[in-house]
């Protein structure tokens, strides 16, 4: 069977069975392209030339459910990663104010399926970095007040209490201050999110947790031997703590040759004086002009599909979920190129003889799910003891 009837079939799947997606970086894009002027970026109409997120693609996707990554970059430190972390919670709640008929805020799997019965788009918010508490449990519990419902335990640098996937080894893991950030965040009800994280932050959150852990935006390291995915003695830990790993699209993060094609390509970058993550457009023109003289490899639906493959078959069926970094990333694979693709992906999976079935839980159940037992076990931890008073000595 050709692709475009499995497309079509894809589509259909997904009005039953919408994306739950673990990661977008809209709020960001916002800030940094309109400083959260939400008129100026109007996602109620066409923002393609823009961004890779708004409300028609989104609907065109099959999305049902969106974590908004409340990211804030690692270079921000103290009370400033706090201050940023804040405001861009508040652009995730003007974004609810502004388009009450798609988005609906959500706080539980309830919230989920509630807003999926409604058909708008539940909204969900995602902390990216442990630097956005400043070391401090009450900041963290005060984020989950706010409505953010997993943390990310590291950025791309290292923090005082957990070791980044691309930073020297500092504490080894998680030092105990951070093992306690992993026991407050099951009390309170936040999932612990280990996209970023060194392996052996992975290992040591495991070991730690009482409640499943995510990956919001990880690829398998088997497939790309990239550090920020996610290394199969890990992916064989899921089914045991019942987490869920999600895919992501980046191309540095799936593909092999374009994993290396990044490392010449950021070397450029820095050269010139630019960070190797800006995408403002001084130094998007430089990084086109470097694709001009040297063509980047391109990634696929197929690409991606080839991760999930090998995910489904180390944790499990139940143990998967699609997390595409829209908005976060300035490239994509081709046909996945917004939001709007996921039933590319969906249709290359289908040929691939992946069932109804499996596709409900990859695209939606899971992330439904994973959420609701962390709920469970909070109320659990809640009764049995009261809020960490631990600081980092």
């Amino acid at each position: 069977m050709t692709l475009s009837p499995r497309l079509e079939e894809a589509r259909a799947l997904l009005q039953d069975f919408p994306v739950a997606d673990g990661h977008n970086d809209l709020p960001w894009a916002l800030r940094e392209q309109v400083r959260y002027d939400l008129g100026a970026r109007d996602i109620a109409t066409d923002q393609s030339a823009h961004l890779h997120t708004d409300l028609a693609r989104l609907r065109a996707g099959g999305v049902g459910a969106q974590f908004w990554s409340v990211y804030v970059r690692s270079d921000l430190a103290g009370d400033s990663a706090v201050s940023a972390t804040l405001e861009q919670i508040d652009c995730v709640r003007q974004l609810l104010a502004r388009y009450p008929q798609d988005l609906a805020p959500a706080l539980t799997a309830a919230d989920m399926e509630g807003a999926r019965a409604e058909g708008r788009i539940a909204s969900l918010m995602g902390a990216e970095g442990g630097h956005s508490i400043n070391n401090s449990l009450a900041t963290l519990r005060a984020l989950h007040t706010l409505g953010v419902r997993y943390m990310t335990l590291t950025h791309n640098d290292n923090i005082a209490w957990a070791d980044s996937a691309t930073d020297a080894p500092g504490v080894g893991g998680l030092s105990d201050f951070g093992r306690e950030v992993v026991r407050e965040m099951n009390r309170v009800g936040m999932l612990v999110d280990l996209s970023h994280v060194a392996a052996t932050t992975m290992r040591d959150a495991l070991d730690t947790t009482v409640a499943p852990v995510i990956f919001s935006h990880s690829s398998s390291r088997a497939v790309c031997d990239h550090p920020r995915n996610i290394p199969d003695d890990v992916l064989e830990r899921l089914p045991g703590n019942g987490g869920v790993a999600m895919a992501t699209f980046v191309p540095k993060f799936v593909l092999q040759a374009a994993v290396d094609w990044t490392e010449a390509a950021d070397e450029n970058l820095r050269t010139h004086g630019f960070h190797h993550l800006d995408t403002s457009p001084e130094a998007m023109k430089l990084h086109l002009a470097f694709e001009e003289a040297h063509p980047r490899p391109v990634a696929t639906a197929a690409t991606v599909a080839d991760h999930l493959d090998h995910m489904r078959e180390v944790a499990g069926i139940d143990h998967i979920g699609i997390g595409g970094d829209y908005d976060g990333t300035a490239f994509t694979p081709e046909n996945l190129n917004d939001v709007s693709s996921y039933p590319h992906l969906i249709a290359e999976l289908l040929t691939r003889s992946w069932s109804k079935e499996d596709l409900s839980k990859l695209t939606w159940a899971n992330a439904v799910r994973v959420l609701g037992d962390a709920e469970s076990v909070a109320t659990a931890e809640q009764a049995r003891r009261g809020p960490s008073h631990a600081t980092l000595t």
